[in-house]
């Protein structure tokens, strides 16, 4: 089955609310083995959502809705829908009821705007929806093309999407079929880098597509299998991830949802590691990755922030002559700041991480965003140089990743 998503909301344009719909619709209908060609938002005004609904009908015939079903003059996508499809709206005493209790149970009068959600297209599916006023709607014309209407609150909208709409889905289109994805995360390579690496497996993997997905963690590879039989695309989807993990080597670190610190982790509680960090551009970012996963408590031993260099100093142990000699950001100190974290935290597992994140400090030889970054495991350090493009926010942020990824590497060379 294809379909079409549409969000309605002039807040969504503008940038004011997140569409964080759109992505949840996106998820599970794929899951129920619908796929979504087109992706549309449009603002609270008729003319574009009537142009926009009646466009997704022409390509699909089959159109599902978020937003515009409240009981204000700017919720008018019920309206829109019963005039393109010729129907009257009606007024259904069933709602007008439940929607009296509701305002019962909550301790005050129903007001009379409300009135207008219990009207509803002459024929309409009524998808009932117990956590919210407006109830979800399945309107088809006499053409058998289907526009389903759902609430643009998100509590609201993926209740009777799981409830509702998801189940309808499943029985009318697909036959079993399903839209299935799976993801190699890499870290530590650029996206254009990946694409050398992976190009020549994307013609000999069809019907299976791939895309690279970019962020300040690092690159994703998704690869999708559309509209295969469940077991066809299990199958199918466990052999290409093999081949790109093999493609990519050490810079893939995990699959789907991984998080890199949860596979540091898992790493060195298998070698039995304790890990200390020390931290200067970074602020403690990369203590605090750490400490987000569960049960981190039983191999992160703590860290320091040693923004100052008189901290590098007094609590890391850095010889004053490696700062006047070679400066805060540079090699000798990082590897410095790993060896004092060890002798303080008794680990002998490390990562280090001093930099200029910015917006000032930099120099021709010392750009902002040079980073240096060092991981200690025993008696072996490996240090790294970086310069991480962007803002001060996500230098730090890549910084610490980076910090992450380097350890794990000397773990698996060890």
């Amino acid at each position: 089955m294809k379909l079409e998503v549409l969000t309605i909301g002039s807040e969504l344009l503008l940038g004011l609310t997140l569409d964080t719909n759109a992505a949840d619709l996106g998820r599970a209908l794929a899951a129920a083995g619908a796929e979504i060609t087109r992706r549309t938002t449009v603002a609270d005004r008729p003319e574009a959502i009537r142009a926009a609904v009646a466009d997704a009908l022409e390509r699909t015939g089959f159109v599902v809705t978020t937003g515009g079903l409240g009981p204000t003059r700017d919720d008018m996508t019920k309206t829109v829908v019963a005039e393109l499809f010729g129907k009257r709206l009606v007024l259904d005493a069933g709602l007008l009821a439940g929607l009296e209790a509701r305002f019962r149970r909550l301790g005050r009068p129903m007001p009379a705007i409300n009135r207008t959600q219990a009207e509803v297209p002459e024929g309409a599916t009524i998808l009932l929806n117990p956590r919210g006023t407006a109830p979800g709607l399945w309107v088809e014309d006499a053409r058998g093309r289907t526009v389903v209407l759902l609430p643009g609150v998100p509590r609201e909208m993926r209740g009777l999407l799981v409830d509702e709409v998801l189940p309808r889905i499943a029985r009318s289109g697909g036959a079993g079929l399903v839209v299935r994805s799976r993801a190699v995360r890499t870290t530590g390579v650029p996206e254009s880098a990946l694409a050398e690496r992976i190009g020549p497996i994307e013609p000999e993997i069809a019907p299976l597509t791939l895309a690279y997905l970019p962020s300040v963690d690092g690159v994703d590879v998704r690869v999708t299998a559309w509209s295969l039989e469940r077991a066809d695309a299990e199958r199918r989807l466990a052999a290409v991830v093999e081949r790109l993990k093999a493609a990519v080597g050490d810079h893939a670190y995990g699959e789907d949802d991984a998080d890199l610190a949860a596979v540091l982790l898992d790493a060195l509680r298998r070698g039995r590691h304790r890990l200390g960090v020390a931290e200067s551009c970074t602020g403690g970012m990369v203590a605090e990755r750490i400490t987000n996963i569960p049960g981190a408590s039983d191999t992160f031993i703590g860290g320091v922030v040693a923004y100052a260099d008189v901290i590098k100093t007094a609590a890391l142990k850095v010889p004053l002559e490696i700062l006047e000699a070679h400066g805060a950001v540079s090699e000798e100190t990082v590897r410095a700041m790993a060896e004092g974290a060890q002798r303080l935290f008794s680990t002998d597992a490390t990562i280090a991480v001093t930099g200029i994140a910015g917006p000032a400090g930099g120099t021709p030889e010392k750009p902002v965003g040079t980073v240096w970054l060092a991981a200690r495991l025993h008696t072996n350090t490996r240090a790294v140089k970086r310069v991480f493009p962007g803002d001060r926010d996500e230098i730090r942020r890549r910084a610490a990743q980076a910090g992450l990824d380097l350890l794990r590497r000397l773990l698996a060379a060890s």
